[in-house]
């Protein structure tokens, strides 16, 4: 039966406008992405089945392209707007919710880079450049890497804080294989960045490592820095 057919307030959408998206399942939310299935296959009983073969919503959103492809009924529009709804997204928890927003806890640090940086197939090493106020002036993503890590260089960091006139940095990446837990190689390229950064009297306010999962570290909680 194709979703036209269902009573109105089973359809994904109509329960979406009558009830809000917080009461959907991952299945009725991705049908809306999703937006149509295929012959014979409605976008809700797709989506069910790409969730349940792929292991849930995580590994679902982490698969790689000829991954998800190869299930009838997505086609490439389905999984561009899967991706675009993703992306949006994440932009949207990343990006300050004020102009200037402080960065005066370590959790907010955590929350931003956890939006920015979970689910990446790749290790990306980002800084956030605050003002003397500890006022977020941008956030660059600075170093780019493969599955085990990205090459992190002090002078670079160095250059971009000073070039944004920063007082303090906040220093992010992720472990895209694994834990949060920082490795000895973290915690050496933390203890280099902080020197460097402290000849030209910028501060090093944390390092935070975001895990494959919902989860990150803090250096500076867990007095590392």
């Amino acid at each position: 039966m194709s979703i036209r057919t269902w009573p109105e307030l089973e359809r994904p959408r109509e329960r979406l406008k009558q009830c809000g998206p917080r009461q959907l399942s991952d299945g009725e939310l991705l049908a809306v992405l999703l937006g149509n299935g295929a012959a014979g296959v409605d976008a809700l009983s797709l989506a069910r089945r790409l969730l349940s073969e792929l292991g849930g919503l995580t590994p679902l959103l982490a698969a790689q392209p000829h991954l998800l492809l190869q299930h009838p009924g997505l086609g490439w529009v389905g999984y561009c707007r899967l991706h675009a709804g993703v992306e949006l997204g994440r932009r949207f928890l990343a990006a300050p919710r004020t102009p200037g927003m402080a960065m005066t806890d370590p959790g907010h640090a955590g929350d931003y880079f956890q939006a920015r940086l979970v689910g990446l197939d790749h290790e990306l090493f980002c800084c956030l450049f605050l003002d003397t106020r500890n006022r977020l002036i941008c956030c660059e993503e600075l170093f780019r890497g493969t599955l085990d890590g990205a090459a992190v260089y002090p002078r670079e960091v160095v250059k971009r804080a000073l070039f944004h006139n920063a007082a303090a940095v906040i220093l992010g990446h992720n472990h895209p294989s694994g834990s949060p837990e920082p490795s000895h190689a973290d915690q050496h390229i933390t203890g280099r960045l902080k020197a460097a950064l402290g000849l030209v009297d910028i501060r090093v306010l944390d390092h935070i490592i975001v895990g494959s999962g919902a989860s990150s570290v803090s250096l500076a909680r867990r007095g590392l820095l």
